[in-house]
């Protein structure tokens, strides 16, 4: 039983255990997502970008034939290629940290009563 209400001492070590591993996961996961290269095309495909796992931009590649059209219609393609290529960044993003965080029980240890 602990004292004045505390969790005892080997939940509390537990927790601490669980929160540098987060910490450490959460670390490996940003060098990771950092390293990606996530591409984005236009619904066409003569534009695409890429970005990564955190949504940096890195390159764009822009198809010969789209800058005969005229600025509307490259704009409109540019965009959406970038929405292309950020809704795939988020939906990495949100993916990988689900799969950190969704095995660890990160509920902390109840009170002794």
């Amino acid at each position: 039983m602990a004292a004045f209400g505390l969790p005892n001492f080997g939940q509390l070590t537990e927790a601490f255990r669980k929160a540098q591993q987060i910490q450490q996961e959460a670390q490996k996961l940003q060098e990771e997502l950092d390293s990606m290269e996530i591409e984005g095309k236009s619904e066409d495909g003569r534009v695409s970008i890429w970005l990564s796992g955190n949504q940096q931009p890195l390159k764009v590649r822009i198809d010969q034939s789209l800058l005969k059209e005229d600025i509307e219609t490259n704009e409109l393609t540019i965009l959406s290629a970038l929405l292309n290529a950020y809704e795939s960044s988020t939906k990495t993003m949100k993916d990988k940290m689900e799969a950190l965080t969704g095995g660890l029980n990160l509920n902390l240890p109840e009170k002794d009563a």
